[in-house]
């Protein structure tokens, strides 16, 4: 079975724990924006940076892997590479957390645009956009699956 969400089954059960309202991405987010601060905060640092070192040494959970590649990030120039890794460093430095996009509902030079724009967000914005993108990240995961 394929993680909906980063290394954080928690959302999962918790959305098991509540009678259904028969939409499981309706019930699963429900879940997330009622969710502490704190735990908002954990899932959206499970997740790993776009092109970032869980990439390079493959340690990248499989549904990740698979999701960056079809982006191309898997396939970047030293270039890209440097200016992934620029922006990266930048956006964790400014929110204390990775940029999170769904990536297969773009490419990479619509990743880097999104990248330097949100860099002039807020942090409260920031969080929202994240946690908004992660539940794309989610409905697409569960088409996948068939839910």
């Amino acid at each position: 079975m394929t993680a909906l969400f980063e290394h954080s089954p928690w959302v999962e059960e918790r959305a098991d724990a509540r009678p259904s309202s028969g939409d499981r991405h309706a019930d699963l987010m429900a879940v997330l924006y009622m969710a502490s601060p704190e735990e908002q905060l954990a899932l959206i640092r499970a997740h790993p940076e776009l092109a970032g070192k869980a990439a390079i040494d493959r340690t990248l959970t499989q549904v990740s892997a698979a999701e960056q590649a079809s982006a191309g990030l898997d396939r970047l120039t030293p270039e890209e590479y440097e200016r992934f890794h620029a922006l990266n460093a930048a956006y964790r430095a400014r929110f204390d957390m990775p940029f999170i996009i769904c990536v297969r509902l773009t490419d990479k030079a619509g990743i880097l645009r999104e990248m330097e724009r949100r860099l002039g967000n807020t942090r409260d914005e920031e969080v929202a956009t994240a946690l908004a993108q992660i539940g794309e990240i989610v409905r697409l995961r569960l088409q996948d699956t068939g839910s």
